[in-house]
């Protein structure tokens, strides 16, 4: 898998600075690349090392930093040129379609052209693959599952029932969409099981990472819109939204019912509780508690910073008696105002 620094330039639609005919194998940081490895400089802090690399070429936003080396590619935007060349050098394809002999296809399944299903695959009745759909080993889709074209689910991924899936979707290993929510109504000393009615539509182009949760609808569906990313083990509760494009990080937890817009961030360790609404444009910084609904765009955080074990505790300890120490300093206004 090889090209030339021209074909990668005219791939990205860049500017050559220097050979466009430097080969180059694969893609690499700018501290250990070599003769035949592009690299890329998107930080400020980088810039420095354009003096030492070793790179065949190096993606660069300027002609100032593209005169540090032999060989540039000059773009806007060398990371995002850098994630769309990573396409080209993605050595993780499957090379064969058709059904494993030890997959179990249901007659009424319905599966379109080029499909891949993979050693110990289920495959329940009525579900429908689209053409050029890859279901890699130990997958289990029920019945009446949609999978749109060229989505692919990586090994021992589990959807439930009547789960929709789009197009061009990525579902990584261990990922399990379309479980019961978590619904329960008390009853005496015990529980009374709410089963859950509804289901999990998911939209096209989007990303779910290993071991992430997503869980079908009590009586509507969960609803994943168009373009959203999802990392790993991040769960989502029964009847959320989530809008287009919107990117969730590891370890976070959306609760049941909760509506988060378009393009939004949800930084790592995130917890959402449940029925708010979150609007567009909104960014929650890593480890926040998010316990009501925001209305306006903007970047959003909560919880105290890291800090000496000692000196956190007395913060602690002093955060126990806000109330108290409100209340004291409105009595000393009153009595200021009260002089003045």
């Amino acid at each position: 898998m090889s090209y030339t620094l021209g074909q990668l330039c005219d791939f990205v639609g860049g500017v050559l600075h220097g050979d466009g005919l430097i080969k180059v194998d694969r893609l690499a940081t700018i501290k250990l690349a070599r003769a035949n490895e592009l690299t890329f400089v998107a930080n400020p802090k980088y810039v420095a090392e354009l003096d030492k690399t070793n790179a065949g070429g190096v993606l660069v936003k300027n002609q100032a930093q593209a005169d540090k080396v032999s060989n540039a590619i000059i773009v806007e935007n060398p990371y995002l040129a850098f994630a769309k060349l990573t396409a080209l050098f993605n050595t993780v394809t499957s090379n064969w379609t058709g059904k494993h002999a030890t997959a179990t296809v249901a007659e009424s399944a319905h599966i379109g052209r080029n499909v891949t299903i993979g050693p110990n695959v289920v495959i329940e009745e009525n579900a429908v693959l689209e053409d050029n759909v890859v279901v890699s080993a130990g997958c289990v889709l029920g019945a009446n599952v949609f999978i749109g074209r060229n989505t692919k689910l990586n090994a021992n991924v589990t959807i439930y029932h009547s789960v929709t899936i789009g197009k061009d979707c990525i579902i990584h290993s261990g990922a399990v969409i379309g479980a019961d929510g978590f619904g329960f109504a008390p009853e005496g000393q015990g529980w009374q099981k709410i089963h859950q009615l509804g289901s999990v539509e998911i939209g096209n182009k989007v990303e779910i990472g290993a071991n992430t949760t997503i869980d079908r609808g009590a009586i509507e569906d969960t609803r994943i819109g168009n373009g959203v990313i999802i990392d790993n083990q991040v769960q989502i509760a029964h009847n959320v939204e989530i809008g287009d494009n919107t990117a969730i990080a590891g370890c976070a937890a959306i609760a049941g019912s909760t509506a988060i817009g378009q393009n939004c961030t949800i930084s790592g360790g995130v917890g959402v509780i449940g029925h708010l609404e979150i609007a567009d444009n909104v960014h929650i910084t890593a480890m926040s508690l998010v316990s009501k609904s925001i209305s306006v765009a903007g970047s959003y955080s909560s919880g105290t910073g890291l800090d000496n074990t000692d000196k956190w505790r007395r913060s602690a300890a002093r955060l126990r008696r806000i109330d108290e120490m409100a209340k004291a300093i409105a009595q000393l206004e009153k009595q200021l105002n009260k002089l003045y």
